[in-house]
């Protein structure tokens, strides 16, 4: 065993069931930040944000983990799951506390959280993997497969109510919302099952393995990251929500719309998947920040309209899903322009460009609409 091995399997340099001492307790020191300061001052605020911070980079440890441990796809998935999930609980919980006023609280974050994974994240990682590895390659099959579905429910859950005659405006009646929710849940579970049972070798690429050279993973030592992960994410989303004050109080200093706060705190949340990603594609490893990016956006739309249908229908709310008019136009642009820089299973720094391009464009529009 070489120094650097007997080092970080040593009980002073991870004391934690094999877990790396910062990230072991990042988790909880973050939360502990959250429960004694009150972000009254911008000296607390920026405190809080430290926290946020290392509970993003904690979630990104603690994901790696579980992939070694895991292997591909279901590491990518993983991560992609556990996000979501938490995503999904804060919106409700927002729409339990807030009740009609957050009728478009979904409508918002579904759209921002489509153009960070698909546009933002996926630049990124074409630009910085591009940049240092020339041109990267991936399994197009299954990001092909993946864009359907996305495109799919991004259509029938933020386009369609427009169009439909039942109920006016951008509303979806209650028989139409209940529909929209099961066809949701029965293509992402569709995505799942094909990801990870039927046809994994489509999510799978003949990429450099970042673990070949460590230890196997031991089920303590994941069981023990599993724990860690969910504390990092619970610590993430909340600390976000903890800022979400200030980030309004701030929008509305500088005549922003309201919709910006929405997309900072989709980008706080997603910062895990994010940061996991361009690990992945400074790797060379493009196969899994893609993975990543569209399982993301597929999670987000097929776990939380399902939970804020029910939501709605239960408590008689107006859920406001259809998306104006520019933001309509980029959704389908983001859509076409990724079955085109993705369609050959090949990618450089130009196609990154492009994706930036796009999210750069969606975030000018929203701050001037």
């Amino acid at each position: 065993m070489t120094a650097a091995a007997r080092k970080s399997t040593s009980p002073a340099g991870a004391p934690f069931f094999g877990l790396a001492r910062w990230a072991a307790i990042a988790p909880l020191v973050s939360l502990a930040v959250l429960a004694f300061i009150a972000p009254q001052g911008a000296p607390q605020q920026l405190l809080i944000a430290a926290a946020l911070g290392a509970a993003i980079m904690a979630a990104v440890y603690h994901a790696e983990v579980l992939a070694h441990y895991l292997g591909e796809p279901f590491g990518t998935l993983t991560l992609a799951l556990a996000v979501t999930v938490i995503e999904t609980a804060l919106i409700v919980s927002i729409m339990l506390g807030d009740g009609a006023a957050a009728q478009t609280l979904a409508r918002d974050t579904l759209i921002a959280a489509i153009m960070i994974t698909i546009n933002a994240i996926v630049g990124i990682c074409l630009l910085v993997g591009g940049s240092h590895h020339h041109e990267q390659s991936y399994t197009q099959s299954g990001v092909t497969v993946g864009l359907a579905m996305l495109a799919t429910l991004a259509m029938l859950t933020l386009v369609l109510p427009n169009y439909t005659v039942s109920q006016g405006g951008p509303f979806y009646s209650g028989s139409q919302l209940a529909f929209v929710a099961i066809v949701s849940l029965v293509i992402y579970a569709t995505f799942v099952a094909a990801q990870t049972l039927r046809h994994r070798d489509h999510f799978l690429h003949g990429e450099p393995d970042d673990h070949a050279h460590e230890e196997p993973v031991s089920r303590a030592k994941a069981a023990a990251a599993s724990a860690a992960l969910l504390l990092a994410l619970v610590a993430v989303v909340l600390l976000a929500k903890s800022l979400s004050p200030a980030i309004e109080a701030t929008v509305d200093r500088l005549g922003a719309p309201k919709a910006v706060v929405g997309i900072v705190i989709a980008a706080l949340v997603l910062a895990p998947e994010g940061f996991a990603a361009l690990r992945a594609a400074r790797a060379n490893r493009v196969q899994t920040s893609l993975n990543l990016a569209i399982g993301s956006a597929l999670a987000t739309i097929g776990l939380t309209i399902p939970a804020v249908a029910c939501i709605a229908l239960v408590m008689g709310l107006d859920l406001e899903l259809g998306l104006p008019m520019g933001n309509t136009v980029l959704l389908a642009l983001t859509l076409f322009v990724a079955s085109l820089t993705l369609g050959t299973g090949r990618t450089t720094i130009v196609q990154g460009v492009i994706h930036l391009v796009l999210f750069a464009t969606y975030l000018f529009i929203a701050l001037v609409p």
